[in-house]
Order: C-alpha cells, then sequence, then structure tokens
C-alpha cells in the first residue's frame, strides 16, 4: 500500500498559525467552531502491509485515523510494500508480530534486501535498538569489529565482503565491546537468537531472521490525542497543497484546520471497540469548542482593537478635522471664488502672520468702525499702513470684503484711498490701506470737546470740497465699471499728509455696468443722516448714483456750516435744521439782492455768510434735492465748485417743512436701510443709468 506523507508542524507551529489567521475572519471561525461536526463513525479496523497482515493497536499505519494505534508505535508501508518501523533513528522492517506474546520480530534494513553471504554485497549495519518502548528478547549479539592486523581467534570469524585492504571485519558474539582485539574498534552491535561464533552457522542468514522485541503498550494521554487530532487536521490540508492555492485559500485555512480539529476530538465520531485506545470525552470536546471561540472572539477584538488605533481613529479625527475645516470654508467659499477670478488685482495677498507682523501684534490702534478695529502697521520696507481687520460677526458671507477689495483693487485716483493688500484666512480678514496721518475729515470740520473751531481757512475747505468731487466723479464715471460708494460723509474722507482728501471704506459699495444700474432693495445701505430719500421711501424717487450726490451734498452742508446738519440742542428751533436755516438765509440775500438792485437800496441779510460758505451751501442745496431726479451728477458737481460762486444759479427749496420735521427725527423713525425694503430702480440721463430693455 503507498501513502503520501504531509510535512510534520508541532503543535506549537501550528497553534500560532491559528492565532494569527483567524483575526482574517474570526467570525466565521467562531461559526465553524460551533457548527455540527460530520460524523465520521469511523472504527479501528486492522491494517496490513506486506507480509504482515495484520497491524492493530498498540501497532497502527501512518495513513491510520489518529484515533487508532498509538503513534510511538507508527508502521510505515513503504514503496515496495513493506512494513518499516523505525526504532533509534535507525529503520527495521517488520516480519511479524505476535499479539498473543505481545512481541515483533524485525530485521535491520541492510540484511533485509541482501541475497545472504559475502556473495550478495555489503550489506549495511543496523545499530542495536533502545527504546523506551521496545525491550530486546534475544540474549545473543552479533558485535562487528574493524581490525587493522588480522585476528587469530577461535571466536573472530572473518566477513570477507566488508573486509577491505588493511581493513579487517571480524563478528564475534562478545556481550560487550570491552573485549575486542589490541588492533581492533567496534563498529556495531546486531541481536540475534542465534550464537554466531558457532560453526555451520551462516552469520548473514542468521542476521536475515531478525530479532525479537517485547512492546509495552502506553494508554494514550489527553496531550498526545490532542497532538495527534493536530498533526491529522494539517494532514487535510498539508502546505505544498495550500502553497499552490490562491489567498483565499490562505484565508480559508485556519477554518478548515480548526473544523478537523473539532471533528477528530468529537466523541461521537467514533465507534468504541476493544481496539480503540482512546476515545476523548464530551467535556474535553466542549472545553476544545469554549478554548477555540474564545481564542477567536480575543482575536477579533484584538484586530478591531488595532484597527481602531491605527486605522479607525486616524481617519474620524481626518473626518472631523475635514468637517470642521468645511464648515470654516463654506462662508470664506465666496470670497475664495472673488480671489481666484481677480488674481490679477493690484493689492497685495496677505497671510494672517504678515498682518500681525505688520501691526507688531496689534500694538497702535487707531480707531474702532462698524465693521472693525483699525491698527497702524509698517511693511518690510518703512511704508505706513493702516490694517483694518474685519470683524467677523459683521462679514459672515465675505460680501463687505469683496466689495471693499473689488473696488480699491482696481482702481487708483489721487482722491480715492489706495488699497495695498488684503488678508483672507477662513474667518479671519483684513483689509490693508495706505496710511493717512491727519485722520478723517470730522475731526476738522466739528467743533472739538475743548470748544475750538475748525482749522482750514475757507480755500482749502474749498479744496478738500473739489477734491472729494472729484473722487466721487472718478467712481461713477472714470473707471471700468460705475461703483456706488452708498457711505458718503466726512468719517469716510480721509486726509493724507499734505492734506489732500481721499474717499475710502467702501464695504457698501457696488459695481454695476456704465449705461446700466440695478441696485437691489437689500443692498441698499448707509449711515442715518446722509441716506438718500430714496433709500427710505419709493416715493422720494428711484435709488442710482444719485444717491451718492445726496450724501455728498449733505457733506458740503457740513462742511460749509462747520457743524451738524442737525442740532437738536440748538437754542434757535430756526438754526436746528442746517441745510433749512441756511436755505432761509441765502434766499433773504437773494431777495434783498434784488430789491436793492431794483429799488436801488435796501438791506442784506441779517446774518453774514462768506463766499465759500454760501458757494457750497448753494451746491449742496442742488444735491439735496428730494427727487433723484432734480440732482445734478458728479461731473455738473466738479463743474459747479470749479466755477465762481456768484454764477451760481439758487436751488429750489430742497424740503418742504414736513420733510425737515421727517429729517429732524430720522434717527427714531428710520431703522437701519439693511432692513428698509426698496424698489429696484434705474434712471435715463446723459450721466445717468439707462433702464433694461425687455
Amino acid at each position: 500500500m503507498t501513502t503520501t506523507r504531509s510535512p510534520n508542524i508541532s503543535a506549537t507551529s501550528l497553534t500560532l498559525l491559528l492565532l494569527l489567521s483567524v483575526a482574517v475572519a474570526a467570525a466565521a471561525a467562531a461559526a465553524a467552531a460551533a457548527a455540527t461536526v460530520v460524523e465520521r463513525k469511523e472504527g479501528c479496523s486492522p491494517s496490513s502491509c506486506g507480509p504482515v497482515q495484520v497491524i492493530s493497536y498498540p501497532f497502527r499505519l501512518k495513513d491510520d485515523p489518529i484515533h487508532c494505534g498509538d503513534p510511538n508505535y507508527e508502521i510505515t508501508c513503504n514503496s515496495n510494500n513493506l512494513p518499516l518501523l523505525q526504532i533509534s533513528s535507525s529503520n527495521y522492517f517488520v516480519a511479524h508480530i505476535s499479539y498473543e506474546n505481545a512481541t515483533i520480530r524485525v530485521v535491520g534494513a541492510g540484511f533485509a534486501t541482501s541475497s545472504g553471504g559475502c556473495s550478495g554485497g555489503s550489506p549495511a549495519l543496523s545499530s542495536y535498538p533502545q527504546s523506551a518502548y521496545y525491550k530486546v528478547v534475544d540474549r545473543s549479539v552479533a558485535t562487528f569489529v574493524n581490525c587493522s592486523e588480522k585476528v587469530q581467534k577461535d571466536k573472530y570469524r572473518p566477513i570477507p565482503c566488508l573486509s577491505r585492504n588493511r581493513s579487517f571485519v571480524y563478528v564475534t558474539s562478545g556481550p560487550s565491546v570491552g573485549d575486542v582485539a589490541p588492533s581492533c574498534s567496534f563498529s556495531s552491535m546486531v541481536p540475534t537468537p542465534y550464537d554466531i561464533t558457532s560453526r555451520g552457522v551462516d552469520v548473514f542468514r542468521a542476521l536475515q531472521q531478525g530479532f525479537s522485541l517485547n512492546w509495552t503498550p502506553v494508554r494514550m494521554t489527553t496531550s498526545k490525542f490532542i497532538r495527534g487530532c493536530l498533526k491529522e487536521a494539517e494532514r487535510y490540508y498539508p502546505w505544498e497543497e495550500r502553497r499552490r492555492k490562491s489567498m483565499i485559500t490562505w484565508v480559508i485555512y485556519p477554518f478548515q484546520i480548526e473544523k478537523e480539529l473539532l471533528d477528530c476530538m468529537n466523541p461521537n465520531s467514533y465507534i468504541t471497540d476493544s481496539s480503540t485506545p482512546y476515545v476523548p470525552s464530551s467535556v474535553m470536546y466542549r472545553f476544545m469548542v469554549a478554548l477555540i471561540v474564545s481564542i477567536d472572539v480575543a482575536a477579533l477584538l484584538t484586530v478591531i482593537a488595532l484597527l481602531g488605533r491605527f486605522i479607525f481613529a486616524p481617519l474620524s479625527v481626518c473626518a472631523f478635522l475635514a468637517y470642521d475645516l468645511w464648515k470654516l470654508l463654506v462662508p470664506v467659499d465666496i470670497v475664495e471664488k472673488f480671489l481666484q477670478k481677480h488674481q490679477t488685482l493690484a493689492p497685495t495677498r496677505y497671510s494672517y502672520t504678515d498682518i500681525v507682523a505688520m501691526t507688531g501684534h496689534f500694538k497702535e490702534k487707531l480707531g474702532q468702525g462698524g465693521f472693525g478695529a483699525v491698527f497702524k502697521g509698517r511693511l518690510p520696507g518703512g511704508f505706513q499702513v493702516a490694517v483694518k481687520i474685519l470683524s467677523s460677526s459683521k462679514c459672515v458671507d465675505g460680501e463687505d470684503f469683496i466689495s471693499e477689495v473689488s473696488t480699491l483693487g482696481t482702481i487708483h485716483h489721487l482722491n480715492v484711498v489706495r488699497l495695498v493688500g488684503f488678508c483672507s484666512e477662513g474667518p479671519r480678514r483684513a483689509l490693508v490701506y495706505e496710511f493717512m496721518p491727519n485722520g478723517s475729515l470730522d475731526k476738522y470740520i466739528f467743533p472739538s470737546s475743548s470748544g475750538t473751531g475748525r482749522r482750514f481757512t475757507r480755500e482749502k475747505l474749498n479744496e478738500i470740497a473739489l477734491g472729494v468731487a472729484r473722487g466721487i466723479d472718478y467712481l461713477h464715471r472714470g473707471c471700468d465699471a460705475r461703483i456706488l460708494h452708498f457711505d458718503i460723509k466726512p468719517h469716510n474722507v480721509l486726509l493724507d499728509r499734505n492734506l489732500n482728501p481721499k474717499v475710502s471704506d467702501f464695504g457698501l459699495a457696488k459695481l454695476y455696468p456704465k449705461d446700466y444700474s440695478v441696485v437691489s432693495a437689500c443692498a441698499a445701505r448707509g449711515t442715518i443722516g446722509y441716506m438718500a430719500p430714496e433709500l427710505v421711501s419709493r416715493t422720494f424717487g428711484l435709488v442710482s448714483y444719485k444717491s451718492d450726490v445726496y450724501s455728498f451734498g449733505m457733506l458740503l452742508m457740513e462742511m460749509a456750516g462747520g457743524r451738524r446738519n442737525v442740532d437738536v440742542q440748538a437754542e434757535d428751533s430756526s438754526r436746528a435744521y442746517y441745510p433749512s436755516w441756511i436755505y432761509d438765509q441765502l434766499e433773504q440775500r437773494e431777495r434783498a439782492e434784488k430789491l436793492e438792485i431794483i429799488g436801488g437800496g435796501g438791506a442784506g441779510a441779517a446774518v453774514r455768510i462768506d463766499d465759500v460758505e454760501t458757494k457750497l451751501s448753494k451746491v449742496g442745496l442742488w444735491c439735496i434735492q428730494m427727487r433723484s431726479s432734480d440732482r445734478p451728477s458728479m461731473s455738473e458737481v466738479v463743474e459747479m465748485l470749479e466755477a465762481d460762486g456768484d454764477t451760481l444759479a439758487m436751488p429750489p427749496k430742497p424740503f418742504s417743512d414736513a420733510s425737515r420735521t421727517i429729517t429732524l427725527r430720522q434717527s427714531c423713525n428710520v431703522a437701519s436701510s439693511a432692513a428698509t425694503e426698496l424698489s429696484v430702480i434705474s434712471e435715463r440721463s446723459d450721466d445717468t443709468i439707462s433702464p433694461r430693455s425687455e
């Protein structure tokens, strides 16, 4: 009978392999462990091999089930169909087994294949068998010695077929090797039932008869049985076959091993008879099932812990950071799209670290506005700048920031403040302007808390008014797109080192095509007291660039009077609203001058008004007409300011008493224009905005 032997794997190695492999699919392993085993119901029928017809307990063939026979008495059936038994690292062929006497007769492998005598060649000599499981029965021993000289002794029988040149081989029956001749050395000892030294005894034929051994069968222990089951389980899935299979085989292999192991240890898989040396108990089987399930669960938890620590935890952190970054970038998306679209803008984009460095960690604060604080800074070249840090609560959607950058980033004019750079990093945004050392215009046209008057001469005041008008006119006509400021007031007019005015703060500005403008209701905003009436109620007209003209007119009135337009604390109620009061004074003077020309005399106005105040007041009164269509364009305003004040015609009265009362109470009755619903409006004229054709 021909058998195939798979490589032996130790129990320790196989256990480690199980522990490492079950981590891939531990749940499936647990299911396989708990599944009902396939009942083999195998008995232990006697086996046979060559001359030995009955091989049963304690002997077993190598391919017999593990529960049949003792592994220590394992016999291999070789390719020649001869039973081979290994004892003390030497191979012996089994000639006969006597179960009644518990003896087994074996023959050394070299003698079993020899035809006998020296004519049959030189057989390989087997050593004396020494094993804890066998005991030699025969008392005689054939001792082979190798001598350098010929020995002339009766008990030394020469073996010519083994002798070579000066090496002489003899056989003797001495029980020990201590009696050998001085020129001889021990070679091997072979048990034999015959006295080799007797005459007439053929040495090789006697050795071919073999010798007898007694066995002492030992009942199989649980540990031996488990190790045997592991070997048997591995035998069903040998390494050579697994190595040639796909990766899925490597994954399934541990579970197949577990299934075969439990099948082997299942007591219901065996038929108990007298030839069965060991049958596992049901308690041990349940224990092994629990042990395997515990190992699989522990492996599963270990894998989950490792995956959670090195994969899921980093992925969770990354997901959280990505979500946090996404939330951070969502309100900035509109800003980033604008900045990417206008990469050719002149202003430089700075990082927030640059902003901190140029302001010296926000050391010197210049002021605080509605949209953030302004700090003094310095660029690396020594150029002084003003850095406005926008409040995140005021620019959630980034529209004001975009308005400022898109407006100032595309224009360059003597009377418009220059945007040096900007910063946009998440919710942190800043605008970097050229530094205006003389501050804003309101510090010079209004009396200070100490009671001192204005610091400008009347000529300088006219120059400043003309410079502001030119700046606004440039915004309306000089750029590629019409820019509506919507927040002209003294605070937004800055003065450089030479007291040249510059229009600033374009947070409310809007860009529109030159030939057309559409202002949405939610886009129109401004400052109470400078807002055009149409921004409050549609009954006063249409929202257009004329709204900036109205705001500039209110600015001119304050520059002309050197005071706020509305002074509710004025002793004379007629002076509470300066535009109304100055109009009455100018009208009285005009009437007086006409009477003087007609009648040849007459009194002048009750109050002395100089020429600059008269000129600025007339232009301002033209600008603050209640209906936008009655106001001049900014180019016409510039021409008025450049002309002689005496040539300016007296404007119509821009308000009635009722409208003056409304103006005095605007701060109480009008909420911010951002909350006021306005109409979508356009105008048509040479410098006005034409409506879109349908």
